[in-house]
């Protein structure tokens, strides 16, 4: 085992496999290795996810089988969410732990590492500075997450919205928006390295820049993206919040072919009242003239929002404007997520009322409504031409991703035989189920 390689398990949501990459950018510029074997690693990371408690419990259980079978002479360390919330307690759930570093300091992983060695105490290391917020100083990595030709790339870290339900502002801090030129350099570097596609993350696309002096800061940033990276085909927005699509961010996806017609827009509810408690936008009204606008403007639009089912109070007049309002919307994609309950937050006098098995019955009713209305769409696709992110081949078929589908967590376009990885290449949709759709190679290629 040398003691310069590493073995880094990613956990939870894609902002977090940034926050991976760049740890392991930093250790690789301090001469480390990475291997995805962990018997052949002597440092073993685990950066974890302590959103919800179904994300908690996951990572507590690859922390465990990691220090169950821990060899002598490597060290663990638990990072990430869930330690930024939980601090020492993560270390008594998990016995054999080295060492704890918080999520709004990933960027002292080399510093943790050295200081672990050269440390006899028995007790595990602990690096959870009292920092209010995410730090900016990245030690030059870039701060993305490259999958064959498609990358996140975080544009700000932590929360300044007020929702009830949500524990990231006490884990991450307010927003923190990244240097503009940063941003940009870091785009061009995906440039360099060959990659077709950009998915700006972070918690509040929206609300970059804010805490710059940036006013409608997004739309800023769009509009110097597109001219310093025009080798970049596809840039996609992720995590909009409601109220902050301003028209000035819909003329500029509008007016740059590059900028794709995808929003993600997590909505959460639509009875006002439930949103109320959920200290969320409640102008319902807003949501549709908005989405009615963004829809004449770009005619092609994808939408992709996320509900909660069975937030406290919810009741079933409040569910079924739901059911009501996502017919009469018609998402191109949705997610949806049982209430799940968080202590520290604002929601947390409000309990969890709602029982298990009545949140499960609407998830059900929910999602099987929007499948019906997503095979719908996915038919009016049958006989156009899509363009269409090739990312792997296997058993005579090809499998990408067309402009309506964000990595990991939308639809897949299957197209027959064997097409180029990394190639954007024009397809003709010749099926379509619930959330894929199926088609054949264009003879009439870009």
């Amino acid at each position: 085992m040398r003691k310069t390689t590493f073995h880094l398990v990613s956990l939870g949501c894609a902002k977090n496999t940034v926050d991976s990459d760049s740890m392991a950018q930093l250790l690789i510029q301090d001469g480390y290795q990475p291997t995805e074997v962990a018997e052949k690693a002597s440092i073993l990371i685990v950066n974890t996810c302590g959103f919800i408690a179904s994300a908690r419990d996951e990572s507590y259980g690859v922390l465990r089988q990691l220090a169950e079978s821990k060899q002598p002479g490597q060290i663990l360390i638990a990072a990430g969410c869930l330690t930024q919330r939980y601090g020492r307690r993560v270390s008594k759930e998990v016995p054999g732990l080295d060492g704890v570093l918080g999520t709004r300091r990933w960027m002292d992983i080399v510093q943790l590492i050295s200081e672990i060695r050269s440390s006899s105490h028995p007790e595990p290391l602990y690096h959870l500075p009292d920092s209010e917020t995410v730090g900016l100083d990245e030690g030059n990595a870039v701060r993305a997450s490259i999958s064959d030709a498609s990358a996140y790339l975080k544009i700000a870290d932590g929360c300044r919205r007020p929702c009830a339900f949500c524990a990231i502002p006490l884990i991450k801090g307010t927003t923190v928006s990244r240097p503009l030129d940063v941003i940009l350099r870091d785009a061009e570097q995906l440039q360099l390295s060959g990659v077709r596609e950009i998915n700006l993350i972070a918690q509040d696309t929206t609300d970059y820049g804010h805490d710059l002096g940036i006013r409608d800061g997004l739309p800023v940033l769009l509009d110097q993206l597109c001219d310093r990276v025009p080798g970049i085909d596809w840039i996609r927005i992720m995590y909009a919040f409601p109220g902050y699509v301003t028209d000035r961010l819909v003329d500029c996806m509008a007016s740059h072919p590059q900028i794709l017609p995808y929003l993600d827009i997590p909505l959460q509810h639509a009875d006002p009242e439930t949103l109320k408690r959920m200290r969320r936008p409640a102008n319902i009204e807003w949501v549709h003239m908005t989405l009615s606008k963004m829809r004449t403007v770009l005619p092609n639009l994808a939408i992709r929002t996320t509900f909660i089912v069975g937030y406290p109070g919810e009741t079933d007049k409040e569910f079924q404007n739901l059911l009501d309002f996502i017919q009469e919307i018609r998402f191109d994609r949705v997610g949806t997520f049982k209430f799940s309950f968080e202590t520290g937050t604002s929601s947390e006098k409000l309990g969890d009322p709602i029982p298990d098995e009545v949140k499960e019955e609407r998830y059900q009713r929910l999602m099987e409504i929007q499948q019906g209305i997503s095979l719908q769409i996915n038919q009016g696709y049958v006989g156009r031409k899509l363009d269409v992110l090739i990312e792997g081949y296997k058993n005579g078929l090809s499998v990408g991703r067309s402009f309506r589908d964000a990595p990991e967590v939308d639809g897949l376009v299957i197209v027959e035989g064997k097409a180029e990885t990394g190639k954007i290449l024009p397809v003709q949709i010749t099926g379509a189920m619930a959330y894929d759709l199926t088609g054949i190679l264009s003879r009439n290629r870009k």
